[in-house]
């Protein structure tokens, strides 16, 4: 599929790369001890170091510096074992000190690359740059008083890891794409929460155009993007922008914009300063990070199995297809749930369907996610290993799953309690089929006059008669050997 964009002059290629800001999973903020609680009272987690009183030294949090080593590894990115954090000097009204803490020359993760997964089953690689570590900022809060802005620094000082991808991104699909592996890799490790509604991670996005093969054009930049379905919505957006601007013989300002999604459009915040515009300098309060081999094997030692490593093991393990394994993978929790389940029942593809299909659609109309459902992993491989003992049709086991999903009762107990046990009894159905065969002799006429489609009209009308309870396979088998002997 192409991923080109036809405009007036033919066709453009977009360019991007991707900033994502992940605060790092640390009960302090990453130069004083103060919490980092979302949702808490304005101005209630800020200690002195984070209000810059005079004095006041930033210690570094050990937490944060071991969380991003073993994000670098989860992203298969070099570990600098010296890195140095730098001020880089803006104009923050939310943050007090005047200037942020950040990593610039020497950061803590060098270059590195994931695999991202499409919706046609295709996969692709994105390089990643660096990761940093860097403070955030406060809030600024414009619409409680008519004349005047509030500041809370609750978040000022929070750890961040921002990782800067390499510009490899040729689409929306591949920019949303990327941020959701990006996702679930730090919810894999535990490094962050990904936790985009509340703000925990972020996107910026870097876009140009270009015609196919060309230079790369003006950047210009989508702030603070907080969803993937924004995310999509902001590249097509600034990129078909950028394209009529150059076709009708306007340039592009390097800049900073803004996504509206209500409005469906991106607009003007303020001009891209470049890296010399902020005057790093390296912080004299603080010494260099330094660290040896073993500290990196105990960071290693600490990750568990990664999304694209899970994903094809199923594959390879259980036979199931790269886009099963991928919708399996994308969330820890969901992994763990199929493989339980899996186990519990003996049939893993079985057990893939009815967790994505059956089980997930029940918590969407629901509004649910896995954890809040009644239906265990064990719960479900024992409702399948019903279906696959015989006990009960598929058709019944989604009539059970239902009361599962309601009551969380198990699969036997409400099988037993219901009479809803597969008819598995030879002579019970001979005795249906024979009844059935000599109440319809025109129907048994037509199949053995050459209708043979008749035989799905035979055994619907004998699961009628059982109200859904025999066997399927068992009846196929009588109703063939009678009709066509």
């Amino acid at each position: 599929m192409s991923n080109l964009i036809k405009g007036k002059t033919g066709e453009w290629e977009v360019v991007i790369g991707m900033e994502i800001h992940a605060q790092v999973t640390s009960n302090a903020k990453l130069f004083s001890g103060a919490p980092t609680t979302f949702g808490a009272e304005p101005n209630s987690q800020v200690s002195l170091v984070d209000a810059a009183m005079p004095g006041m030294l930033p210690v570094v949090n050990a937490e944060a510096v071991r969380q991003a080593v073993r994000t670098g590894l989860a992203l298969n990115s070099k570990v600098n074992k010296h890195s140095v954090f730098a001020r880089k000097n803006y104009f923050y009204a939310d943050l007090p000190q005047g200037y942020q803490i950040s990593q610039y020359e020497e950061p803590i993760i060098g270059e590195g690359e994931i695999e991202i997964d499409l919706e046609d089953g295709t996969t692709r690689t994105v390089g990643i740059e660096r990761l940093h570590l860097e403070q955030d900022a406060g809030k600024l809060i414009h619409d409680q008083l008519p004349e005047k802005t509030l500041v809370d620094l609750n978040r000022a000082g929070t750890p961040l890891m921002e990782i800067v991808s390499r510009p490899d991104i040729r689409s929306a699909e591949e920019a949303s794409a990327y941020v959701a592996k990006m996702r679930s890799i730090l919810r894999y490790i535990g490094s962050c929460d990904g936790n985009m509604q509340e703000g925990s991670m972020r996107a910026d996005i870097n876009v140009s155009v270009r015609k196919p093969g060309g230079p790369l054009g003006t950047r210009a930049e989508v702030k603070n993007v907080n969803s993937l379905r924004f995310i999509r919505q902001a590249v097509e957006v600034e990129a078909r922008r950028q394209i009529k601007l150059i076709e009708s013989g306007s340039e592009i300002v390097q800049e900073t914009r803004l996504f509206d999604p209500n409005k469906g459009e991106t607009r003007s915040m303020r001009s891209k300063e470049d890296a010399h515009d902020y005057r790093y300098f390296p912080d004299p309060d603080l010494l260099p990070i330094e660290f040896d081999d073993a500290f990196i094997a105990d960071c290693k030692a600490t990750l568990p199995e990664l999304p694209d490593a899970k994903k094809h093991r199923f594959m390879e393990t259980y036979g199931l297809s790269a886009y099963d394994a991928g919708v399996l993978v994308a969330e820890r929790e969901t992994a763990e749930f199929f493989e339980t389940a899996a186990k519990a029942c003996g049939d893993a593809k079985l057990a893939s369907n009815w967790v994505t299909v059956e089980l997930f659609a029940r918590l969407k109309e629901a509004g649910q996610t896995l954890a809040d459902s009644k239906v265990g992993a064990e719960g479900l491989g024992g409702l399948l290993a019903l279906i696959k003992d015989g006990s009960i049709s598929g058709k019944i086991a989604k009539d059970v799953l239902d009361e599962m999903f309601e009551t969380g009762k198990g699969a036997s107990e409400i099988v037993e309690a219901k009479g809803l046990k597969q008819i598995s009894d030879t002579g019970a159905l001979e005795g249906v089929v024979d009844k059935l065969i000599a109440d319809n002799p025109g129907q048994v006429e037509a199949y053995r006059g050459g209708k043979t489609g008749l035989i799905g009209w035979f055994v619907g009308q004998v699961m009628k008669e059982t109200k859904g309870q025999a066997n399927p396979a068992m009846v196929n088998q009588l109703l063939k050997a009678k009709l066509d002997g």
